[in-house]
């Protein structure tokens, strides 16, 4: 064993292998770093995917033809025509389709012989600790930064290791963090970034072969942790570069301040991640909104409906209205008589804006363009409006023959 705690006990003591099982394991059954012994460990072990997205899509799949004796999902996203370019437990026939229920289906069909667990919810505070409770690890292929502080904070307070990997475009993280053997999520990122300051692999986009490489290496990492064999990735930080086909390893270290792994933790309990990261609510429109302000008409700051924003165009309003989408995504679609200035060009062209005039401002899903309508308003701006929803909701509610991406 390697000079990690042994979290599986005896249990590997008690499995058998069937026939079959042997036949099937036969690669892994004749490495000595493996071996029966080996192959019972991983029968015996349980993982936790928080995710069945890019990441977990080739996870579920490796561990399940590994042969982990139980692994347990969490999402609760249904299958989209987006996905299909790199979640390749889905087929296109499982659009539409529960995640978990495509990619159950998937990992039954590579290895009958697993026991796949899953969890139809909204990873949350009120119900991680008792998700998590019955596995040996978990592993975080999520791709927002409230859950991956939750899945961080729940695995320290129960002592289990969490597998972490992030992909964006072309580039991706990997890394072990296991309680006190290690540094946490924490050490390494110890403040989230502000609210829109790093896209979400939805608003930049990622190469849809990368989540492969980095749900491998994950994959790679728990397996050899139930098997007590190698170096796993704990205090270090490896980054991979598709573009430039290089991976580059960064040591991390413990904080001895680490608010919830070092000595005297201020956390003891999961807090709200949400407030923490400074996500804002999903607002939804009332039914029936289809003119004006409605009742913030006199606040030059409140946001607009996709609904607004049409009945005011068909009013024939002489509206000012920039799209800060970047010029990739205006070659899919793009909403007529805009004005287009990409958010990283927005601070050089201030002075094609008119600082007295409403400008109505929209992105791809309203991330973007809230983060515009901040900044035209600490430079002075007098009226500025966000579109919540962006262009998808205009695809969604108002032009079902846009294209969506």
């Amino acid at each position: 064993m390697a000079n990690w705690p042994d979290f599986l006990g005896n249990r590997p003591e008690s499995m058998t292998l069937s026939n079959h099982e042997v036949a099937r394991y036969s690669r892994h059954l004749i490495m000595p770093e493996v071996g029966m012994d080996g192959q019972k460990r991983l029968k015996a072990s349980s993982i936790l995917l928080i995710g069945a997205g890019g990441l977990g899509a080739p996870l579920a799949m490796y561990l399940a033809a590994a042969g982990i004796g139980r692994i347990g999902i969490v999402d609760f996203d249904v299958v989209d025509y987006s996905n299909l370019q790199r979640q390749v437990i889905h087929g296109t026939a499982d659009v539409g389709k529960r995640k978990l229920d495509s990619a159950k289906e998937s990992m039954q069909a590579i290895n009958p012989e697993v026991q796949v667990d899953t969890y139809p919810v909204r990873l949350d505070r009120t119900n991680a600790l008792e998700i998590f409770k019955p596995y040996d690890l978990v592993i975080d292929g999520t791709d927002n930064f409230a859950t991956r502080y939750l899945v961080n904070d729940a695995c320290v307070l129960l002592k289990k290791p969490n597998v972490y990997g992030s992909i964006f475009r072309f580039d991706g993280q990997a890394s072990v963090f296991y309680p006190f053997q290690g540094p946490c999520y924490r050490c390494l990122y110890p403040q989230p970034p502000e609210p829109g300051e790093v896209p979400s692999c939805a608003e930049g986009g990622v190469l849809g072969i990368l989540p492969g490489v980095i749900g491998v290496i994950q994959a790679t990492e728990a397996v050899k942790l139930i098997l007590g064999k190698g170096e796993p990735l704990i205090g270090r930080l490896l980054h991979y570069d598709a573009l430039g086909m290089k991976f580059r390893e960064f040591k991390v270290r413990r904080n001895p301040k680490c608010p919830i792994c070092g000595p005297n933790p201020s956390i003891t309990e999961l807090i709200d991640y949400d407030q923490f990261c400074g996500v804002r609510g999903e607002t939804t429109p009332s039914s029936g909104t289809t003119s004006g302000s409605g009742s913030d008409a006199g606040d030059p700051f409140a946001d607009l409906t996709v609904e607004q924003l049409k009945a005011r165009m068909d009013a024939g309003e002489n509206l000012f209205v920039l799209d800060v989408r970047n010029p990739e995504e205006l070659a899919i679609c793009r909403i007529a008589g805009t004005t287009v200035i990409p958010l990283p060009q927005l601070p050089e062209r201030l002075y094609e804006l008119d600082k007295d005039r409403e400008i109505i401002v929209h992105c791809k899903s309203g991330m973007r363009s809230a983060k515009a309508k901040g900044f035209l308003r600490e430079q002075g701006f007098r009226s500025v409006r966000n579109v919540m929803g962006g262009i998808l909701a205009w695809a969604d509610r108002i032009d079902p023959n846009m294209p969506k991406y």
